[in-house]
């Protein structure tokens, strides 16, 4: 099988926290790879067990978000305050918890790339993310959402990634996980 990566060195503190937590920063920076496509043969743990307890008390999804972004941490604070009935958790993406919900999901546990929806059965990423966050929250979001749906996934995706690929340099980036 082709097995697709791309690499970029970046600076990333170390983040850790649990659900619905503040998170902070422990020990010194360190350089992680990020954007690796697909996941490696040779792990041959199932992540789907592995990583069950997290559903076993509390069936909420959890959001997965680049901890250290400055525009993903303004989203979630968004998505926190519109979502008066607390149906979403969150978890850092450069956590513990977040590498392995990243293997359940079939990511490389260093991929930052991608917002990430992890449901009990499933998960979403990119623009699939963003549109399943927005159907959880208050109104008019799910509206929205369902508006949404009819744009092509290659054209969500497409505006997805270049706002992604360049949330460092416009939103910029903050030393410690804020969320």
């Amino acid at each position: 099988m082709l097995h697709l990566s791309m690499a970029l060195h970046l600076h990333v503190p170390s983040c850790v926290g649990r659900f619905n937590s503040n998170f902070t920063s422990l020990s010194a920076p360190k350089v992680t790879t990020f954007a690796t496509l697909s996941q490696s043969q040779s792990d041959s743990v199932n992540w789907v067990n592995a990583t069950s307890t997290f559903f076993d008390q509390d069936k909420r999804p959890i959001m997965l978000f680049d901890g250290v972004c400055n525009l993903c941490n303004g989203g979630v604070k968004f998505v926190r305050n519109n979502d008066l009935k607390k149906t979403i958790r969150y978890e850092a993406l450069q956590s513990e918890a977040g590498k392995m919900l990243l293997r359940r999901s079939g990511r490389a546990p260093d991929d930052i790339s991608s917002v990430v929806l992890v449901e009990r059965d499933r998960s979403y990423i990119k623009s699939e993310a963003v549109l399943k966050i927005m159907e959880y929250i208050n109104l008019p979001f799910p509206q929205l959402a369902f508006l949404l749906q009819f744009v092509p996934l290659f054209v969500r995706d497409f505006v997805y990634d270049n706002v992604a690929n360049n949330r460092y340099t416009i939103f910029g980036r903050s030393e410690s996980c804020e969320i």
